[in-house]
């Protein structure tokens, strides 16, 4: 019969392991759980994945553990897994941290263990040139309408059109030079919820689409991610992964809401959705969180550079129904926001002088003399 006490103490001293102290599948710290069926070490958010695709779940601090079962987990866990299961994964597949959002971590988990995708007998990079139906939120509303989108390797591009006819030519055709593609299910309303975002002349735009499969939209995702990986191999042919990788797409530091006043502090507050994109050093306005055009952006730059970040209370503006400021000096102007609550106002001041206080790169010039501001 099963030592419970023993068997217990044998799995809290494997999980403390480093390969097994952190989740097979998300990277979270100190993972409570256990998949039976293949040997690994999972936090709750995985082993809930775990579950719902019929592998055996255990808790290792609460369920009854045979013996046979931990001679199991001590023979596998989560290096020899992962040895197996992502022997073979493209540089530019996206492995979700634990902050992601859940159809990410869910397709991960079912590409490596259900469809055996990484273990070296797939064929990777997708084909060069992609093509499907996405819903696509309108221009100016809210309902989502099929289109069809053409993603190109060769030529570097993402296109578009308003009518599956061809003939009548593309909507729009996106340099994958200047595009980010990020999920944003709570704010586009839909659990596979995909923003893209893209430079048009010297606006940021916004597309907001979704896929019904959630494999297909994690498909698209990894596909645009290996489209700019390769524009990226060939924007800068020395870049070693280590350096390209991140490049690939980000999430954004912070978003919210925020009041923002005008340029002589004196105008009514007005309402704005506002991300802070910190690989570009900008910090976007819009209308509202669905806007496909921004109202202005922002140069974050240094303090050696002339920028500065700070709490303020503005004395001479109107409107304001929140009364915590931040205060963003460039150069040019002042830039005057209003916080509903302390805690925003704090978190918006930490990332925006985590942007500060990072030296600027070569590039990062460019993009600053670019920057139109609205008077």
């Amino acid at each position: 019969m099963a030592n419970r006490e023993r068997n217990k103490k044998m799995l809290l001293e494997l999980v403390k392991q480093p390969d097994n102290s952190r989740c097979a599948d998300c990277g979270a710290p100190d993972p409570d759980w256990a998949c039976c069926k293949l040997g690994v070490f999972v936090c709750l958010n995985c082993s809930g994945i775990h579950r719902s695709l019929s592998n055996r779940i255990k808790s290792i601090r609460l369920d009854f553990w045979e013996d046979k079962l931990v001679e199991f987990m001590k023979s596998n866990g989560n290096a020899s897994a992962q040895a197996l299961y992502e022997k073979a994964v493209p540089p530019y597949y996206y492995q979700p941290q634990q902050n992601d959002c859940k159809v990410l971590r869910e397709q991960w988990i079912c590409a490596k263990y259900e469809r055996m995708e990484f273990t070296g007998e797939t064929k990777y990079p997708p084909l060069s040139y992609t093509t499907g139906m996405l819903w696509k939120k309108g221009k100016e509303n809210t309902q989502f309408l099929k289109r069809k989108f053409v993603l190109s390797e060769r030529e570097f591009t993402l296109t578009y059109y308003n009518k599956e006819n061809e003939s009548k030519g593309p909507k729009a055709v996106i340099a994958i030079k200047d595009l980010n593609a990020t999920f944003q299910p709570e704010k586009i309303n839909h659990p596979h919820g995909l923003q893209i975002t893209y430079q048009d002349a010297d606006h940021t735009r916004n597309l907001y689409v979704y896929h019904d499969s959630p494999e297909e939209i994690v498909t698209w995702y990894n596909a645009i991610r290996a489209t700019r990986y390769a524009y990226l191999k060939t924007a800068y042919p020395t870049g070693s992964d280590v350096e390209l990788i991140p490049k690939i797409t980000r999430n954004y530091l912070k978003e919210g809401y925020m009041e923002k006043t005008g340029p002589l502090q004196k105008e009514p507050f007005k309402k704005r959705w506002c991300i802070l994109d910190s690989q570009n050093r900008k910090l976007f306005y819009f209308k509202g969180q669905l806007d496909a055009k921004e109202l202005g952006a922002i140069f974050i730059g240094t303090e050696r550079n002339g920028y500065s970040v700070k709490e303020c209370d503005p004395q001479h503006a109107r409107g304001n129904k929140w009364k915590y400021g931040v205060t963003v000096e460039t150069p040019e102007r002042e830039f005057v926001f209003m916080c509903e609550q302390e805690r925003e106002q704090m978190e918006w001041l930490a990332a925006l002088r985590n942007v500060l206080s990072r030296p600027m790169a070569p590039q990062d010039y460019t993009i600053e003399a670019n920057i139109k501001y609205k008077r």
